[in-house]
């Protein structure tokens, strides 16, 4: 790269005023950048409120309809669900994913029939409906075991698709599910249903939050390691999302964000693909205490961390701050 010497170049006349600093932005952030991830319980007008998650509840079915409505409003085109499923419907054999009339159904349907125009997200895992809190079917020695748990990931998929849903997300890391899901959701007529795969999620300290809120913290008998990547790995993040993709995924995700977005950018650079990040519940619930604790403004960490995942390539965010956020974009 030829450049000119300084003082003939300075770098900072770019930056000295706001108009030129805007014009010069390399990455912009949008609300249309967020996917707003929803936590679903049982009842009527019910918002409870989750201690771990400071500012984040837990929403009845009719009152998630008016968080779509509110999302729609702001400019943000999708939600992603995800049931805090009640301890009487857990099995060791997850049977409740399968039910037509489960919580997580009820919730697409009704914000599909009140508010049409925004999208859905679904996650398919098993550990939402376990009594033992693992993502999938247990030998008698406690290991999840693959190709079963993928048969009934496939029946949870198109409950989902059923339901209505318009992104199946596979947060589960077995292998070969995504290739059996889209298969079926082919053989189904679900063709323009798509497949988000959390293709590189790590066994991540960072989870301790989202498994408070959707009451699977207490029963997790082990860890899940021997499914969710390890933090020290990389190119087998970059093996997992080649995988992925040859088996039809739409887009992919890396989970958790900030943490792991040099993987975020490998990813984009070698694969060219739409890749999304969650900003998990950990890192949320990190933002939210400093900014507490006085360390730093929540507004200008929320936006500062947002736009770090658009710098490192990402076409979205999955983000509990998506809502703020976007209404801070919207001015």
């Amino acid at each position: 790269m030829t450049q000119a010497p300084y003082p003939a170049l300075r770098l900072r006349r770019t930056r000295a005023t706001a108009w030129s600093r805007a014009m010069h932005a390399e990455n912009r952030l949008s609300p249309a950048d967020f996917i707003w991830p929803l936590f679903v319980t049982e009842g009527e007008g019910v918002e409870e409120p989750i201690v771990a998650l400071p500012g984040v509840s837990r929403w009845s079915v009719d009152r998630i309809v008016d968080r779509a409505r509110e999302a729609r409003d702001a400019g943000i085109p999708c939600l992603a669900l995800f049931p805090n499923t009640q301890a009487n419907r857990r099995s060791d054999d997850g049977a409740e994913a399968l039910n037509p009339d489960n919580l997580m159904c009820r919730a697409i349907r009704a914000i599909k029939d009140a508010v049409p125009d925004i999208g859905v997200l679904t996650d398919v895992a098993l550990d939402p409906y376990t009594a033992h809190g693992q993502d999938g079917l247990l030998d008698p020695n406690g290991y999840v075991v693959n190709d079963a748990t993928v048969d009934v990931l496939i029946g949870q998929s198109l409950n989902q698709a059923a339901a209505g849903a318009d992104i199946i997300a596979p947060s589960d890391m077995m292998d070969g599910r995504v290739g059996a899901i889209r298969e079926a959701l082919e053989e189904e007529g679900h063709a323009n249903v798509q497949i988000m795969a959390y293709a590189a999620k790590y066994a991540s300290a960072f989870y301790g939050p989202f498994r408070d809120a959707v009451g699977s913290r207490g029963l997790l008998k082990g860890d899940k390691k021997n499914y969710q990547m390890d933090p020290a790995n990389g190119e087998e993040a970059l093996r997992e999302v080649a995988l992925d993709l040859a088996e039809g995924a739409d887009s992919v995700m890396v989970k958790p964000g900030l943490p792991y977005l040099d993987i975020v950018a490998r990813v984009r650079d070698r694969f060219a693909v739409p890749v999304f990040a969650y900003q998990v519940s950990g890192e949320y619930a990190m933002i939210e205490h400093a900014a507490a604790a006085g360390a730093g403004d929540r507004d200008a960490l929320i936006l500062e961390t947002l736009m770090a995942f658009k710098r490192a390539g990402c076409s979205g965010v999955l983000t509990y701050h998506a809502l703020h956020a976007a209404r801070l974009l919207n001015g």
